[in-house]
């Protein structure tokens, strides 16, 4: 299970290497988002929990946006039940939380929001 989880990390990092033609959502790893805000790349957290309805909106909100080729940067999302130092390092306290960087500077945060609108103008925060 590691090797697979290695595996994942390694092609996030690699997705953020290239250069983004439309929005990604990858799996969270430390090295991912290190990897997108010393590059000064756009990059957002999706603090996401399978039973959470407003996390399966956002979820299928990101796939709108990437069918429809905008933004371009990377989602990675964060298992919000088995992450509590990444939610504690980040001051998360809900699921369905989606911080926004644009390199290491945060320029959007929502909680619960499920209007596309508005996830795309938090995305495009960042651009």
């Amino acid at each position: 299970m590691s090797t697979l989880l290695s595996r994942l990390a390694g092609l996030a990092a690699l997705l953020l290497a290239s250069s983004a033609l439309a929005l990604q959502s990858v799996p969270y790893s430390d090295r991912a988002l290190a990897d997108a805000q010393s590059a000064g790349k756009p990059v957002a957290l999706h603090f996401h929990a399978d039973w959470c309805g407003s996390c399966k909106v956002q979820a299928m909100v990101f796939d709108t946006l990437r069918k429809e080729g905008k933004p371009s940067l990377t989602v990675l999302v964060v298992n919000y039940d088995k992450a509590k130092e990444i939610r504690s390092r980040f001051g998360v306290r809900a699921q369905s939380t989606i911080i926004v960087f644009k390199g290491a500077k945060e320029t959007a945060r929502l909680s619960g929001e499920i209007r596309e609108n508005r996830i795309r103008q938090a995305l495009e925060s960042a651009l």
